[in-house]
């Protein structure tokens, strides 16, 4: 089995958050970040309990999550949120993903190049796809991405993931949960349009090469 470069459909919810992580604590975020992937992995009914208190705080489409004032409008409201406790009542544990330390730099690059512009997407301003840019670092591209804007804290990036609001085919939980990585790579900064921004670069390998077909097996 040879792992395809899959991109998810489009990009997690946007919406603003409270105040980005200073510089300095940037790299303990991203470790945060993974972390939080793998809790999701590991132990995905437990996720399901913390998406049932995180339902409560829906006021019709509008959610006012991690104590904010201001609340942020979804576009299914509570009905994303109950699709994700169905799907993780019915999932089995995952093993954890090991983090990539090149994956991480990929990650990282995209961050720079797109944060500034305050675009949005898996293409660079350069046009580069998640494959490309790992490729650039030495890697190559059977790789997949996520990326969530405008949260910053490893809870809420990760819940946003998960929960897909708007996303029919849900290709970023499809990814979070996906059996067929082994490695991710986290990175996150801040962008011009929605305040910060999360990438997450998936492989089955720590440097997004193909999986030697014993492993795959």
């Amino acid at each position: 089995m040879r792992i395809q470069m899959i991109v998810a459909a489009g990009v997690a919810a946007l919406a603003c958050g409270g105040a980005a992580p200073p510089p300095d604590q940037t790299d303990r975020f991203e470790r945060q970040v993974l972390a939080q992937v793998n809790f999701a992995r590991e132990h995905p009914r437990e996720l399901a309990e913390a998406l049932r208190a995180y339902r409560a705080t829906f006021h019709g489409n509008i959610v006012y999550e991690d104590d904010e004032p201001v609340g942020v409008l979804t576009e299914e409201g509570v009905a994303a949120v109950d699709d994700a406790i169905a799907f993780l009542e019915r999932q089995h544990p995952l093993p954890a993903l090991d983090r990539g330390a090149l994956l991480a730099e990929a990650a990282r690059d995209h961050v720079v190049e797109q944060g500034p512009t305050g675009a949005i997407g898996h293409a660079s301003p350069r046009g580069q796809s998640p494959g490309d840019r790992v490729r650039a670092r030495g890697g190559d591209v059977y790789v997949s991405e996520t990326i969530s804007y405008g949260k910053t804290t490893a809870e809420s990036v990760v819940r946003q993931l998960v929960v897909d609001d708007g996303l029919p085919r849900r290709g970023h939980r499809v990814l979070v949960f996906s059996t067929a990585y082994r490695y991710a790579g986290v990175g996150c900064g801040t962008h011009a349009r929605y305040g910060y921004m999360c990438v997450i670069d998936y492989s089955g390998t720590p440097t997004g090469g193909p999986m030697p077909p014993s492993i795959a097996s």
